[in-house]
């Protein structure tokens, strides 16, 4: 097994929103379906830290430490009887022109470049976390207090449905389709307290997301994190007469 890309991602603040699934179709690639929790469609505003970054196991000086905001939602693949739960992202945003470059370049992926910040500060029980990223001249952000203890997820919980997808998916045209894994502990969590999200969706991510701007998030989860390896190898599927 050959590793693309290895990282330590930390404090990964999940904000769920359901969505109507019919705003998702357009960006479903061919192949899979939408996964979803209860019956209900979910698309989740991302922040984390990537640290430690290596591309084939070499360090990137200088640019491996950086903030990454994405918007994802969750579909699932059938094969041979495997079920297989992955996410596709709707844009992958981070503050260097070169790592979304390489990443675009070789596989297609949706990132865009912003610049980007972050504050983390900790007392003796709890944490305080932010996300911000620059957008028409106006900081975006996503802010989340914990408790700095934590626990494991409960299983069939929402938490662990929206943490635990292992597939990535990238919609190539309107027949191919490029699957990829990633590899990673199932994640410890924290209790969240209070949070505060401010995000232009429709700015960010088009009109098709306008209505996340008025949608309250169903919930907010923040998880430690752990070291990431995504494979390089990616699955051509290519379904030149299939239907969603």
């Amino acid at each position: 097994m050959s590793i693309f890309l290895k990282a330590n991602w930390e404090n990964i603040i999940m904000v769920n929103y359901e969505i109507a699934p019919e705003i998702l179709m357009p960006y479903l690639p061919n192949g899979v379906e939408l996964d979803l929790f209860d019956g209900k469609a979910y698309i989740s505003l991302v922040g984390f830290m990537f640290k430690k970054t290596k591309l084939f196991n070499v360090p990137i000086p200088k640019l491996g430490t950086f903030e990454e905001i994405n918007l994802r939602f969750y579909v699932t693949r059938t094969e041979d009887d495997i079920t297989k739960r992955g996410v596709v992202f709707i844009n992958e945003t981070i503050p260097y022109q070169i790592v979304a470059w390489m990443a675009n370049k070789l596989y297609k992926e949706h990132y865009t470049v912003v610049p980007t910040r972050h504050s983390i500060a900790k007392s003796t029980s709890i944490q305080k976390v932010k996300f911000e990223w620059l957008l028409q001249k106006k900081w975006n952000s996503i802010y989340v207090e914990n408790y700095l203890s934590s626990s494991e997820m409960e299983p069939d919980s929402l938490e662990k449905f929206i943490y635990e997808h292992y597939y990535g998916y990238t919609k190539i045209d309107s027949q191919k389709t490029e699957e990829y894994r990633l590899h990673h502990p199932s994640w410890r969590t924290h209790e969240v307290m209070n949070y505060d999200i401010d995000c232009d969706f429709k700015a960010m991510y088009g009109d098709s997301f306008s209505v996340l701007n008025e949608t309250k998030p169903s919930s907010v989860f923040i998880a430690e994190g752990s070291s990431v390896h995504i494979e390089w190898k990616r699955t051509k599927l290519n379904f030149k007469d299939a239907q969603h």
